[in-house]
């Protein structure tokens, strides 16, 4: 949550009062006096105080193993979203999917009332590392590997950023793969196996930068982030 509407929310201040908060140094995160109004914070994962006084955030943070057919989407007139997914008690505040993996795709997906958390997750220049899961409908070689760490080049011209490919599995007409990338271009894994000339069938995503697929889950279960969980994502907070 902004730190600057946290205070304001809280304290019942106005933005004249709350800006006089923090130019008299009023303001620490983390016995730190902190300056910056729009820094994110949570109090589940930083000490919060202004004026000696402890403020709380309630932000969520669900884990979902999204299953296939459900679109990442806050809402759709004729397809169920994956919000869709969660129980009616458990969005007691607006929620929003961080990134979005394609209808078929399973796995992986975090849900988050805390919309700069999921701004700073996306920006390219974090880079983000996804890992996924993949069937392919012929066999997986060396020589991909090789194409995937140099950078997957598309039609148009575009370069993809070096990205690691393991072989699970292989045979003639199959193979079962690991792909960890760190960008998000639209249908890209996919795009990626398309330029080698061979199909994506199936599609999971594994990871998220520290995150990983809970498998106990099921598909279209979910869980609130564990506080080591959320801890791993404070990198994210700014």
């Amino acid at each position: 949550m902004r730190l600057d509407k946290l205070i304001e929310e809280t304290l019942q201040t106005t933005r004249k009062e709350m800006k006089r908060l923090f130019a008299s140094k009023q303001v620490k995160v983390d016995g730190c006096v902190e300056f910056c109004q729009n820094r994110n914070v949570d109090s589940l994962i930083h000490e919060i105080e202004v004026s000696g006084k402890r403020l709380t955030t309630n932000e969520v943070y669900y884990l979902l193993n999204k299953p296939s057919g459900a679109v990442t989407a806050v809402k759709d007139q004729t397809k169920m979203t994956v919000l869709d997914l969660i129980a009616s008690a458990d969005r007691t505040k607006p929620l929003y999917p961080v990134g979005r993996l394609d209808r078929d795709t399973t796995g992986l997906l975090l849900l988050t009332s805390n919309g700069q958390l999921g701004y700073e997750m996306l920006l390219p220049d974090k880079k983000v590392f996804k890992t996924y899961e993949a069937q392919i409908n012929e066999q997986v070689t060396a020589s991909d590997i090789e194409a995937f760490q140099a950078g997957i080049v598309f039609e148009g011209g575009y370069r993809c950023l070096p990205a690691q490919l393991t072989i699970m599995e292989t045979s003639k007409n199959s193979s079962r793969v690991r792909v960890t990338i760190q960008e998000g271009k639209f249908h890209q894994v996919k795009k990626m196996f398309l330029a080698r000339g061979k199909k994506v069938t199936k599609l999971k995503r594994l990871m998220m930068g520290p995150l990983q697929l809970d498998e106990q889950l099921a598909e279209g279960a979910y869980r609130s982030l564990t506080l080591t969980e959320l801890k791993q994502l404070k990198i994210y907070f700014k």
